[in-house]
């Protein structure tokens, strides 16, 4: 969701302006991908490396994140919405770690459609975080690394439960992943958008899902 900040200087506003109006964004999105039967939507709502944001910026950041996830709950409730976090929440202040686990355990039986918030995520760290723990469970005896293969890796992974990403959009006019699951999109389908996140809408998405549609996928191999 790239370009909050951007778009907010370029409407002679504060950066903080853009993450509010973006904010707001999600809700349509996420409707709109019910509609279309999307069954997971990974947002990237703040990155490990979004920490090096000036100190006021982060700060608003934070209280802006609490008080939309508590005003999710509703509306996840009314549009049967499991909400999902991956990413190293425990760097969070205290309140926010609690609403976020909160919102997590009312929404787990939910079933139409699963919205996954990457809080304080980065692929490099995640997949250090897993390597590290695959080493613990070997030391402790708990894996045999013999038999490690991609299947096993994943689990060690924050979207162990997740399927792999088959679609990849990103708002903002760049042309770059920037740390964003990199494991998971191998294969994925990349689209880069010049629209900044808070003008981002569902005519765009759905143009979205239709490219993607008309793509052809091989996963290394050729057409039959």
């Amino acid at each position: 969701m790239d370009g909050n900040g951007r778009w907010a200087s370029l409407q002679g506003k504060k950066r903080i302006y853009g993450h509010f109006i973006g904010s707001s964004v999600i809700d349509k999105i996420a409707i709109k991908a019910k509609e279309l039967k999307v069954e997971y939507l990974t947002l990237y709502a703040f990155s490990t490396e979004n920490w090096k944001r000036p100190k006021s910026e982060v700060n608003f950041l934070m209280r802006l994140l609490g008080i939309q996830i508590r005003k999710k709950i509703d509306f996840m409730m009314k549009e049967n919405i499991k909400f999902n976090c991956i990413g190293d929440i425990t760097k969070l202040p205290q309140k926010q770690q609690e609403t976020i686990l909160n919102l997590q355990e009312k929404t787990q039986k939910n079933s139409d459609l699963t919205i996954n918030f990457a809080i304080n995520y980065g692929s490099y760290m995640e997949i250090l975080r897993a390597c590290k723990n695959i080493c613990l469970d070997f030391n402790s005896k708990k894996i045999d690394c013999t038999n490690l293969n991609e299947k096993s890796f994943e689990q060690y992974l924050y979207t162990k439960d997740i399927p792999s990403v088959d679609l990849l959009i990103r708002t903002g006019g760049e042309k770059r992943i920037s740390n964003f699951l990199l494991w998971q999109i191998a294969y994925a389908e990349l689209i880069f958008l010049d629209k900044y996140w808070p003008e981002f809408n569902e005519e765009d998405f759905v143009y979205c899902i239709k490219e993607f549609g008309e793509r052809k996928r091989r996963f290394g191999g050729i057409d039959d």
